[in-house]
This record gives structure tokens, C-alpha cells and sequence, in this order.
């Protein structure tokens, strides 16, 4: 999830272990520990593209990285703090470390959890950034920053938060289920033959979901909204898997395949391949839209090394987005 919502999740964490002996300090040190699993993010600053993504959402959102690390800043907050119960600095530090990639789990990118295994989990209930689940957590979280540590409203408060926020997480998955059935559906109405479907919620709602289709030569796109009246449209994207070659061979490609679970496109242009991921779709609700939200160009250098080098997102693109985004999810 984006840092804001990480940020509140953390703060209610620590009010609910710490609130009511420290007070406001708990909110911070929820929000601070809320925000340190995401510092994986760092990688992209020191290693290759396919290596950072591997990192990003592995060991810094695991249960061993909550277990390993919660005592250690735990027992440093406990030196300089006047609060000097490390136990209970463990706690606070561990909760906020482990609901972060509980939460992060739900998103289409999901989290190794259980690292070391190779187990990514990816529920792919709720978009990155939900106002839906985070304002609300945001409202109750001010209302118990502005009661006292001792009165019963604050817990109240923050409790209530904790509820309505975990509700609505829960009710993602009626929602994903009532979408998917949706598709299913409407493949066997529009006799399309496919071998497997996956559905995501579409960016900042719940209302209007996204499915990928496998079928044998092509992967399908479509969009449906709690509000539609007419049948699913299923854009088609080619695979054109064959279009890498030798490649396919290639270590860092293998790697990169790994890591969109097979839901990947290749595209040449001018002569260069585009790697497309195809888990996170287009930035655009047209028709024949081919600006892939996650796409690589494939470089080979002079050694014969190849590099996946991402390319710029056109912020105008992400714009009319959110403009066809409010239109399509008003219903078809």
C-alpha cells in the first residue's frame, strides 16, 4: 500500500499496544515502524532492475524480519525513551512490522510473507492507494490523537478505526468473488476458450475490476463495474513470447518471468523488444491502449549482458486515466 496508508496503519498499531502509557509517542513510533519494511525500496539505487524487483516486498515483509528485527529497535527505542519497558517496545515494533506486509499482501504486487520460501501472497483484493480503506482509518486515527491517554474515548476511537478498516479489507474478497464470477460468466456466454483468469480491483476503488485472461495464443484485458449494463469487452494483447528467441534462455529473463508469474508480453519496436508486465495492465481504459503500466526495454550491452531498463510513465496518460476511469466506472 502507499506510505500514507502504511503510515495510519502503523500509528493505530502503536496506540492499540502503547497508547494508553505513552500516549501520542506511541502513534509515532506506529508510524515510523508502519514505514521501515518499505525501505527495500532502496535497491533500486545500487543494484539492477531485475534484482530490486526481486527484493522489493521480500525479507523487510516477512515474519522473520518482524521476529529478527522488533527487538532491536525495541531495546534501542528503551535507551533513550522514558518508557523503559523493552517488552513492550518489542510488541509495538512487531505488530507495526507485521500488519505492514499483511496488509501489502492484499495489493496485485503481494509479499514474500514467508520468506525465505519462494511464496509470493497476492490476494489482489485492493489497489495501492484505497481512499476507501485509508480515510476513513484516518479520520478515527485524528479523533484518538486529540482525546487523553486515559479516557476510554481514545481507545474507542482507535478500536473502531482498527474495525472499519479491517471490514472493508474483508469485504474485498465478496467483492473480488462477485467480479470473478462475473467473468467467468461472460467467457462462457462469448464462448471464449481460455486456461485461467485473474481479477484486480482497478486503481483508487473497488467498484470497477479488472481481469486478465489466458487464452492459447493471447492474453484478454477486461473491465467490469458493479454498474454495468452490456456484455464485458475483452481487449486482446498477443503474447508474441516467441519474439525473445534465445533469450528465453537468458537468466535475468527467466528471473523476470518468474516474477510476473508468467503475465508478461513482448512487443518490437524499431528493432528493440519491450518487455510488458502484464499483472498491472495499461495506463488507459481505450481500446488498442498499448502504454503497459510496467514496461522494460531489453538491453543487451557489448559483453552480451542484459539489462531491463523501465521506461518513463507519461504523467498525461495517468491523467486522462483517472478522467476514463470515473466514466467507465459508472457503468458501461
Amino acid at each position: 500500500m502507499d506510505s500514507l496508508t502504511q503510515i495510519v496503519l502503523g500509528a493505530a498499531v502503536g496506540e492499540a499496544v502503547l497508547g494508553k502509557k505513552i500516549g501520542n509517542r506511541a502513534m509515532l513510533y506506529g508510524a515510523i515502524a508502519g514505514t521501515i519494511p518499505d525501505m527495500d525500496t532502496f535497491a533500486t539505487y545500487f543494484t539492477d532492475t531485475v534484482s530490486a524487483l526481486s527484493i522489493h516486498r521480500g525479507f523487510t515483509h516477512s515474519i522473520v524480519f518482524s521476529f529478527v528485527f522488533a527487538p532491536i529497535f525495541g531495546w534501542l527505542v528503551s535507551r533513550y525513551e522514558r518508557y523503559k519497558d523493552v517488552k513492550g517496545w518489542c510488541w509495538l515494533f512487531f505488530w507495526a512490522f507485521l500488519t505492514h506486509p499483511i496488509l501489502d499482501a492484499h495489493t496485485t504486487w503481494g509479499t514474500q510473507l514467508f520468506w525465505p520460501l519462494d511464496l509470493r501472497l497476492a490476494f489482489k483484493t485492493i489497489f495501492v492507494i484505497d481512499p476507501l480503506y485509508t480515510i476513513p482509518f484516518l479520520v478515527f486515527l485524528i479523533l484518538t490523537m486529540f482525546q487523553k491517554r486515559e479516557t476510554a474515548k481514545r481507545r474507542k476511537y482507535n478500536t473502531i478505526g482498527l474495525i472499519v478498516s479491517t471490514s472493508y479489507l474483508m469485504l474485498t474478497f465478496l467483492l473480488k468473488g462477485i467480479a470473478f464470477n462475473q467473468f467467468k460468466n461472460e467467457l462462457k456466454e462469448q464462448q471464449i476458450v481460455h486456461t485461467e483468469v485473474e481479477t484486480k480491483p482497478s486503481p483508487l476503488n473497488t467498484i470497477l475490476w479488472t481481469a486478465n485472461v489466458v487464452t492459447k495464443e493471447a492474453y484478454l484485458i477486461g473491465h467490469y463495474s458493479f454498474f454495468d449494463s452490456k456484455p464485458i469487452h475483452f481487449q486482446s494483447y498477443p503474447k508474441n513470447h516467441h519474439l525473445l528467441g534465445n533469450l528465453i534462455d537468458n537468466e535475468k529473463v527467466q528471473r523476470m518471468i518468474a516474477i510476473t508469474k508468467g503475465w508478461y508480453t513482448i512487443v518490437k519496436k524499431d528493432d528493440d523488444l519491450y518487455f510488458n508486465d502484464l499483472r498491472f495492465g495499461v495506463l488507459s481504459m481505450r481500446s488498442n491502449a498499448q502504454n503497459f503500466v510496467f514496461q522494460y526495454l531489453i538491453e543487451i550491452n557489448e559483453e552480451g549482458i542484459v539489462h531491463f531498463v523501465e521506461q518513463p510513465k507519461d504523467k498525461n496518460a495517468g491523467k486522462q486515466l483517472m478522467i476514463d476511469l470515473w466514466q467507465r466506472l459508472k457503468g458501461n
